[in-house]
């Protein structure tokens, strides 16, 4: 995944009470990703990173609920959100843990 870098930080939103991590599956993705945000003739500094390491490392190192939303600029058709509960994340880091009536993967039944 490419991960882009502002401030010399991982570039995150903050939404619902979540920091997500904006990831993108190519150079395609981000691109629209900048033209959206009205900065499509800016460069673009990022980090290519495993979308494990995101989830198993970056993700429980937040200190703050945090989840991953993969290619944010391509609609609800298109964009993933990966959001902290169990079965995406380390359980420490996931928000729903011993949530009682949770499935396996973390929503309320």
């Amino acid at each position: 995944m490419l991960v882009p870098r502002r401030d010399q930080a991982w570039l995150t939103v903050d939404f619902g009470g979540v920091r997500w991590i904006l990831a993108f599956s190519d150079e395609s993705a981000l691109a629209r990703y900048a033209l959206a945000r009205g900065e499509g003739g800016a460069e673009w500094e990022y980090e290519t990173v495993l979308g494990a390491r995101l989830l198993d490392v970056a993700v429980p190192s937040a200190g703050v609920p945090c989840g991953v939303a993969l290619d944010a600029a391509d609609g609800a058709e298109h964009a993933v959100l990966f959001p902290p509960v169990t079965g995406v994340v380390p359980e420490s880091a996931a928000v729903d843990k011993g949530v009682a009536g949770a499935d396996e993967w973390g929503a309320a039944r």
